[in-house]
């Protein structure tokens, strides 16, 4: 029997290969293969690519990594995340990322967006913000749970630093 040009093994939702063995994958198929990769508990979360995890139902546990640029968030297939909640319009919200800033913008969606508890048009997000679209809740992450910004350390530090440099500097001038 001759398998030239067929895959080794199927998978639920794939095509056959082509003719020069190339496989075919289902957009569905090719959606969960993103997905699993972008949404692992492992991927590194940071300012520059926050991620949102959800905290409802159905996508509890599931992070959403966001990266540069503007990303449509609802339950149409096309979008950078795809929510499948019938509460959630078919496409509910940006969220843009620039320079590690992240605004969501509400697209008229029928259920509306949430920020805090608060029903916002726009609004920039900050690290632990709860965001709700329709029924599904997310939390806005730009470091692990665990992890404490270091931001204010490193101020002062670098204000420490600035203390010596100046008192060195008073003790040979006056010296």
């Amino acid at each position: 029997m001759d398998n030239r040009g067929q895959a080794p093994f199927s998978l639920p939702g794939e095509r056959s290969s082509g003719p020069q063995g190339t496989r075919f994958f289902s957009t569905e198929a090719l959606r969960q293969f993103a997905s699993d990769a972008a949404d692992g508990r492992d991927a590194r979360i940071s300012v520059h690519e926050p991620v949102l995890e959800g905290s409802s139902p159905g996508i509890e546990g599931r992070r959403f990594v966001l990266r540069a640029g503007r990303q449509p968030i609802g339950r149409r297939g096309d979008n950078a995340v795809v929510v499948e909640d019938q509460s959630v319009s078919a496409c509910h919200a940006w969220i843009t990322n620039q320079h590690g800033r992240c605004t969501i913008m509400n697209t008229l969606s029928t259920n509306g967006t949430f920020v805090n508890d608060r029903r916002i048009h726009v609004a920039t997000l900050r690290h632990g913000d709860h965001i709700r679209l329709g029924q599904a809740e997310f939390v806005f992450l730009t470091r692990e749970r665990d992890q404490r910004a270091s931001l204010p350390w490193r101020w002062m530090a670098v204000g420490a630093g600035v203390l010596v440099a100046a008192a060195g500097l008073a003790a040979w001038w006056f010296s």
